[in-house]
């Protein structure tokens, strides 16, 4: 694998893990009640905790896309 398909991998990478990111994040804000309900049924939580663990787990993986995808694409812009 050479240098710039490992580039190209990391940016399509990044691409698409902030697109799931994105999806999640609108689903959570525009069908928030709905996923609420799906969750709500399965597990018991408040309101403020299901809040509190979507907000926790889209920073968490945010920072794992950051950390993980686009970091090491830019090293390997830079240096290469």
């Amino acid at each position: 694998m050479t240098l710039e398909m490992l580039r190209n991998a990391l940016a399509w990478c990044t691409v698409l893990n902030f697109g799931v990111l994105l999806l999640w994040a609108i689903l959570f804000l525009l069908a928030h009640d709905w996923v609420y309900h799906i969750h709500g049924s399965m597990f018991a939580i408040s309101r403020e905790q299901f809040d509190a663990i979507h907000y926790g787990g889209m920073a968490a993986y945010k920072l794992g896309i950051i950390l993980l995808n686009l970091v090491p694409y830019l090293a390997l812009r830079i240096v290469g």
